[in-house]
């Protein structure tokens, strides 16, 4: 039979069968099919490029849990429970996912955080230390305030809608309380933000003004006027340790679902501002016993009136 009519009833090209032929029949010697069989097995195992993923089952595997939302750690783990005799490393799946060609089918999106570029497992290199002038580490405040058993002590943070935005806002909240003080801030100025601070808590009973914790932003260099206005110490995280002042990143959240990301705060108004304060302030919170944010403030401060005024009758009592 001739190639083409071979190649007809195996459907294949004829241009294979002669290139196979033209490998393993040389030097006129016939074509054997189970020594041209052997040979092709042991170039297979010689060749420099190995099949991506190790074989097609584990291949399938982890494309398909990729596309579930599967990490590799977790891949690489049940695989082996799944089928016993194969296991690969979750490395090797990183590899294959922003391996050059591999990227684009773009199975990096399937990832967690859907980063385009593979960071550094060990993460960022930062600063342990602040580089602001006369900054007080969150190390040297009182270890009680980390239980939020008492009132008094604040975190700010500023949010941005656009990064070409002229104008913030200043979002400050008081821990135990969770009561949201929010200021638009016309510029990103340090000045700026820290009087719009103190206008805020300053309305508030020496008593509730305690200690701020701010970041390391650059809104926070002239801290030490908050310090001396209202007589209260301002502590700094750890550089890129957002997670020191949560009670504020949470109230940010918050916030965010009234003006998402990329949202721009230019043409947002001091009347909305308020509104979106008064819609947080006045929400029940389950870690308040169901009790909104003004309504537990508000009995804070009628306590410590109470306090005072049992403690001025005593002394006039003494007198």
């Amino acid at each position: 039979m001739s190639l083409r009519d071979i190649a007809k009833k195996l459907g294949r090209s004829h241009t294979t069968l002669s290139r196979e032929i033209d490998r393993h029949q040389r030097y006129w010697r016939p074509y054997i099919p189970c020594e041209a069989d052997r040979r092709a097995k042991r170039l297979a195992l010689q060749q420099r490029r190995r099949s991506a993923l190790k074989n097609p089952l584990v291949f399938l595997y982890v494309r398909e849990k990729l596309r579930l939302g599967w990490s590799p750690e977790i891949i690489a783990g049940r695989l082996s429970v799944d089928f016993p005799d194969q296991s690969i490393h979750f490395e090797t799946i990183y590899k294959y996912i922003y391996k050059g060609k591999n990227k684009r089918d773009k199975l990096w999106k399937h990832l967690e955080f859907g980063h385009k570029k593979r960071r550094i497992k060990s993460g960022r290199q930062v600063h342990k230390i602040s580089k602001i002038k006369g900054a007080l580490s969150i190390d040297l405040r009182p270890k009680d305030v980390d239980k939020r058993k008492h009132s008094g002590h604040w975190e700010t943070d500023n949010m941005e809608g656009v990064k070409t935005d002229t104008k913030v806002l200043s979002v400050t909240t008081e821990r135990m309380t969770r009561v949201v003080l929010l200021s638009l801030l016309s510029d990103r100025k340090s000045l700026t933000k820290v009087n719009a601070v103190i206008e805020k808590v300053d309305r508030f009973p020496s008593e509730l003004k305690l200690s701020l914790t701010a970041d390391n932003g650059a809104e926070n260099t002239k801290h030490k006027v908050i310090t001396d206005s209202l007589n209260m110490p301002v502590y700094f995280c750890h550089p890129y340790h957002s997670w020191e002042k949560g009670g504020v990143e949470n109230r940010v959240k918050k916030v965010r679902r009234i003006l998402p990301k990329h949202q721009s705060l230019d043409n947002i108004s001091i009347q909305k501002v308020q509104q979106i304060e008064n819609w947080i302030n006045t929400m029940p919170m389950k870690v308040l016993d169901f009790k909104t944010p003004y309504e537990k403030m508000s009995l804070v401060i009628n306590k410590l009136n109470l306090n005072n005024h049992l403690t001025s009758g005593a002394l006039q009592e003494r007198m």
